[in-house]
C-alpha cells in the first residue's frame, strides 16, 4: 500500500490542476476558503498519483478505488473523503471539458456514503451557562463573552467571525454585515444582550489588545483581537469556545458551527419562519435549512407525550 501524503502548503499542483482552482475562482464564483479547500485535497491526491508512478493524464478508474480505499483505511472520516472525491471529480471533468484529456476516471466511480447525522444543538440554558462563564471583567473575558453573546444572536459562521472588521457592525441599528460563501452578504439582526457585550468589548476590552504598532495590514480594521493585537482566527475562535465549554462542563462536539446550529434550532422552536432563518443564516437552499427541523421535532414529541390524552396509554 503506498503512503497517503498529507497536504502541504508548499507543494506545487500539476498545471492542469492549477489552472482548474483558477477556473473555479474566477468562472465558478467559488470563494477563497472553498478554493483553498479544493486545494489542499487535490495536492494529497496529486502527491499521491505521483507516489505510485502516474499523474493526472494517466489516472485510472483503479487508482481512484485505491486511493480513496487507503482513504478511509488511514482513518479519515467519510465526509473528509467524500469532501476530497468531490474535487477530484470536478478537476476530472473539467480536464474532459477543456480537452485535457479525452475520458474521466470518475466518471463510473462509486460514491462515498456520508452517515446522515442531525445537529445536537445546546439546550438554552447551556448557551446562558456559556456566556455566563465569560462574566470575568478582564479584556480577555470581556472578548471571550461578546464573540460567544454575538455568534449565538447571529448564527453566524466561524470565518464570517473571524473575518469582521470596522464599518460591517451597526450598532444603533442592531444589525451586521456577514459576508458568506460565495463572497454573498447579508445583514443579520441581534439582541440587546450581544450588543451591551459588543459595546463593553468596544470600551473596555479591546483597547487593551491595541498593540503599538500593527504587525499586519487590515489586522487594525479587525473587530476581535488576539492578544498579541493581531485579527483573532478561527482557530482562536474555537479555542474560546473549547475552554468556555470546559469551565462549564460541555466538553462533547462543542464548536461554533453547533452554537450556529443552536440559534436556528431555537429560533424555530420559538415560531420563526423557516425562511427567514434561511436568510439569516445564508443558505442559498432551503433544504439546507430543513435539517435543523428534524432537530426540533424533539421539541414536538415532547411536547405531545406530556400533553396529549392518550399518548402515555
Amino acid at each position: 500500500m503506498a503512503p497517503l501524503p498529507d497536504a502541504n502548503a508548499d507543494d506545487l499542483l500539476p498545471f492542469e490542476a492549477e489552472e482548474f482552482l483558477t477556473w473555479l475562482a474566477s468562472e465558478r464564483g467559488r470563494s477563497v476558503n472553498t478554493v483553498a479547500a479544493y486545494r489542499r485535497d487535490l495536492i494529497s491526491y496529486c502527491m499521491w498519483l505521483k507516489s505510485i508512478g502516474t499523474d493526472l493524464i494517466s489516472a485510472q478508474r483503479h487508482h481512484l478505488d485505491q486511493y480513496v480505499g487507503e482513504r478511509r483505511s488511514a482513518g479519515h472520516a467519510p465526509s473528509s473523503v467524500a469532501r476530497s472525491l468531490a474535487a477530484i471529480r470536478m478537476l476530472h471533468r473539467h480536464m474532459v471539458t477543456e480537452a485535457i484529456r479525452p475520458d474521466d476516471p470518475t466518471a463510473r466511480l462509486d460514491g462515498v456514503r456520508v452517515p446522515s447525522g442531525l445537529p445536537k444543538p445546546l439546550s438554552v440554558d447551556q448557551v446562558i451557562s456559556l456566556i455566563d462563564s465569560c462574566a470575568s471583567n478582564t479584556p480577555v473575558g470581556i472578548r471571550d463573552r461578546a464573540i460567544i453573546e454575538f455568534m449565538y444572536s447571529t448564527g453566524a459562521r466561524v470565518a464570517e467571525v473571524s473575518s469582521l472588521s470596522n464599518g460591517a457592525i451597526d450598532m444603533g441599528g442592531r444589525t451586521v454585515r456577514l459576508l458568506g460563501k460565495g463572497d454573498k452578504e447579508r445583514i443579520v439582526p441581534f439582541g440587546s444582550p450581544a450588543a451591551s457585550a459588543l459595546d463593553d468589548w468596544f470600551e473596555n476590552g479591546r483597547p487593551a489588545f491595541v498593540p503599538q504598532r500593527w504587525s499586519r495590514r487590515g489586522d487594525a480594521e479587525a473587530i476581535f483581537l488576539n492578544q498579541r493585537g493581531g485579527r483573532l482566527s478561527r482557530q482562536g475562535i474555537w479555542l474560546i469556545l473549547r475552554v468556555a465549554g470546559e469551565r462549564v462542563g460541555i466538553t462533547d462536539h462543542l464548536s461554533p458551527h453547533v452554537l450556529r446550529h443552536s440559534c436556528a434550532t431555537h429560533m424555530l422552536d420559538g415560531g420563526a419562519d423557516l425562511r427567514y432563518v434561511q436568510e439569516m443564516l445564508g443558505h442559498s437552499s432551503i433544504s439546507t435549512t430543513q435539517v435543523y427541523t428534524r432537530v426540533s421535532q424533539d421539541l414536538l414529541i415532547e411536547t405531545y407525550r406530556t400533553s396529549h390524552p392518550r399518548a402515555r396509554r
